[in-house]
């Protein structure tokens, strides 16, 4: 999967070993080449559904599609005997942008649904050239911030398994703070330990004197490199813990080979307006944009979420249940 040109973390086996602690189980399609090299494929992420009417599926930055169309033929078919009800797919087009991909998925049969599980707009950063280049490319008020470290005594350094709770539990009052759900400490140390043997995620701490300031985990695929998790505590913020962080998140990423930096998440709303409103609104996450946008990086948006519905009774049923849900 790593050498596909569309590879992501979230189709990695380590992803899904993460996911199977918390109720999920991983069923892994692919279609293989002459020289055994994968063509395409999909790390479904299954569980039962509410009442046990059905089974549904849900493929994080999937499906991986090939260029020779027997290929995706032999995938959906694949797809379409894995037992489940339905199917919920969000495709990563964020790093090779491929204008045809949705009239793909309409002719496989899919559905585009207003329904996504990850955030679909996004600002990817250049890591090509020096680390001189990389700080000319962000704003001087965020090149500025991001080199404060030795004059703000900000040390960070590379957290273990022990780290990852207390990440977590930091993860929980940053949450709370900014208005935003956060999983239990568990989770985020789950997701290191996954990680961590094929030594695909770094999680890094800025610290002042002893105390944790804030925390970054990092993941890798690849030539990618995501920042999935960002935590702070309100402790010495003038000494810009998160920019430094970031910028040490960036240095880690390109060492280990890592040619874009995903920042992961910011409103979705086309560059014009994230332009015009950043500095009007605080909300969801536009106070995250007033802090990613400073980076130099190129603002992307997926094609969103798209779902193929296997057994369209179920399926309506489902979607009848989640809008009876959010009524209430």
């Amino acid at each position: 999967m790593r050498a596909h040109p569309d590879a992501h973390a979230l189709q990695l086996s380590a992803w899904a070993i993460h996911q199977a602690r918390f109720g999920w189980q991983a069923l892994r399609l692919a279609v293989a080449g002459e020289s055994d090299e994968l063509l395409a494929g999909a790390q479904l992420l299954m569980r039962r559904l509410p009442f046990g009417i059905g089974v549904r599926a849900y493929a994080p930055a999937a499906p991986l599609f090939s260029e020779d169309e027997r290929a995706n033929a032999l995938l959906w078919q694949a797809i379409r005997r894995c037992g489940a009800s339905f199917v919920k797919f969000e495709p990563c087009n964020w790093y090779r942008p491929r204008p045809d991909l949705p009239e793909r998925l309409i002719r496989a049969g899919l559905r585009c649904s207003p329904e996504t599980v990850q955030i679909p707009r996004t600002i990817v950063v250049d890591l090509s050239g020096t680390e001189e280049e990389l700080l000319r490319r962000m704003n001087q008020s965020t090149r500025y911030k991001c080199r404060l470290g030795p004059k703000k005594e900000i040390a960070v350094r590379l957290g273990d398994e022990a780290d990852a709770l207390r990440f977590g539990a930091l993860m929980q009052l940053t949450a709370q703070r900014d208005g935003f759900y956060a999983r239990p400490p568990e989770y985020y140390q789950s997701a290191y330990r996954a990680f961590a043997p094929s030594g695909e995620v770094a999680l890094l701490i800025a610290s002042y004197k002893g105390q944790d300031l804030a925390g970054a985990m990092i993941f890798r695929c690849g030539e990618n490199a995501y920042y999935f998790y960002g935590a702070s505590s309100d402790a010495e913020r003038n000494r810009m813990p998160t920019y430094i962080l970031q910028w040490e998140a960036m240095r880690w990423a390109k060492a280990q080979g890592a040619l874009r930096y995903d920042l992961w998440g910011i409103p979705d709303a086309d560059v014009q307006t994230l332009e015009a409103e950043f500095e009007k609104r605080d909300d969801g996450l536009w106070g995250v944009y007033k802090f990613k946008r400073g980076f130099g990086g190129e603002v992307r948006r997926s094609v969103g979420a798209w779902d193929l519905p296997i057994n369209r009774l179920i399926y309506t049923a489902y979607r009848w249940y989640i809008q009876r849900m959010k009524k209430k």
